[in-house]
């Protein structure tokens, strides 16, 4: 009994597809967990489609990586003067956020990250000077930008990126390459119209792999099913049963991720207004959990476990059978499945 990602291979591929016809020269994007795939996993879906380059979060990741993957790896964590050294083929490829960091590279593989309005790391406008005599001692790949997911300023992030070409033309640097995050489409086709001569490579991840919801489908097996009467005691903290019911062992608990969730920026009345019902809900130990049966999210019966969720089910609602399976709503990059099934 398992939680199992189901994947519906035909479809998930048909929009691997797409994204590769709309960003020419794409550099795929594998970090973390593998965007709830695993690494092995997506090293074999970018060989399928013969990209010469995949990115990653981390040098650790590109260790584990190497093996399964025989291009490029870009590195997307920037180096860092007395970081652990971490053994790496010649194939891969250094991001670099400082001159300090470009000078610490001598005879590497570097892409040289500018400042973005993301405002996390990335050389800045008055370091560009310092940069000529720097990129003699490295082999430079390009420049990269990570632009920001949400513009409420109103910017524009073409003219983002055109600033940043403009003031590497003016301090002379080279325009070969240039990586960018976040970019539509349209906006790197009109970026490439601008500056024909420059290769715009996008480096996607997220929209890549998990941009077509309805390919995947988390599904937790279900272990046990238990009939309990209003005021019965259960579960580690032995609380007591608030109606008649039944308790419903599911597989996916800590362990898996389920119960984990990431801060949400929230905006507007309605999405506030909610997240505020979550909390007062949680004060009493009553949390939804992500698995569905009727119809209906059901919730914790009490917080799920290591290996498995306990979840109640109301009397006038019939229960699964052991063996059925939930559909789970949980998110890709905090979630360790059991079992991967291709159908």
């Amino acid at each position: 009994m398992a939680l199992t990602l189901y994947v519906d291979t035909a479809r998930w591929r048909a929009h691997q597809q797409s994204v590769l016809q709309q960003f020419p020269g794409m550099v795929p994007v594998c970090k973390g967990n593998g965007y709830g795939f695993g690494h092995e996993r997506l090293a074999e879906e970018v060989t399928r489609f013969r990209s010469d380059m995949l990115a990653v979060g981390t040098t650790y990741e590109a260790a584990r990586i190497k093996d399964y993957f025989s291009g490029d790896l870009l590195v997307l964590t920037p180096f860092r003067l007395g970081e652990e050294p971490v053994p790496l083929p010649d194939r891969a490829v250094r991001s670099v956020s400082s001159v300090e960091g470009v000078r610490g590279l001598v005879g590497a593989r570097v892409v040289i990250e500018l400042m973005s309005s993301m405002r996390r790391h990335g050389v800045v406008e008055d370091d560009l000077p310092k940069l000529h005599a720097a990129i003699e001692d490295v082999r430079l790949e390009g420049f990269a930008l990570h632009l920001p997911l949400d513009r409420t300023d109103g910017s524009d992030a073409v003219e983002e990126v055109l600033g940043w070409m403009d003031r590497l033309r003016s301090a002379r640097l080279p325009l070969h390459t240039m990586f960018v995050s976040h970019l539509a489409a349209g906006e790197l086709a009109q970026l490439q119209q601008q500056f024909p001569q420059t290769r715009f490579r996008a480096r996607i991840g997220t929209r890549l792999w998990l941009g077509d919801h309805d390919a995947t489908e988390y599904r937790g097996a279900v272990l046990d099913v238990t009939r309990v009467a209003k005021g019965d005691r259960f579960g580690y903290r032995q609380q007591k049963a608030t109606s008649d019911g039944h308790l419903v062992v599911v597989a996916g608990g800590t362990s898996h991720g389920v119960g984990l969730e990431a801060p949400k920026a929230l905006h507007g009345v309605m999405p506030r207004a909610k997240g505020v019902a979550r909390a007062g809900l949680a004060t009493v130990n009553r949390n939804l959990s992500p698995f569905v049966w009727a119809g209906k999210q059901r919730w914790f019966a009490e917080p799920p476990h290591m290996q498995v969720s306990i979840l109640f089910i109301p009397a006038e609602v019939a229960p699964p059978q052991v063996g059925d399976e939930l559909v789970a709503h949980l998110r890709h990059t905090t979630t360790q499945f059991d079992r991967m099934v291709d159908r």
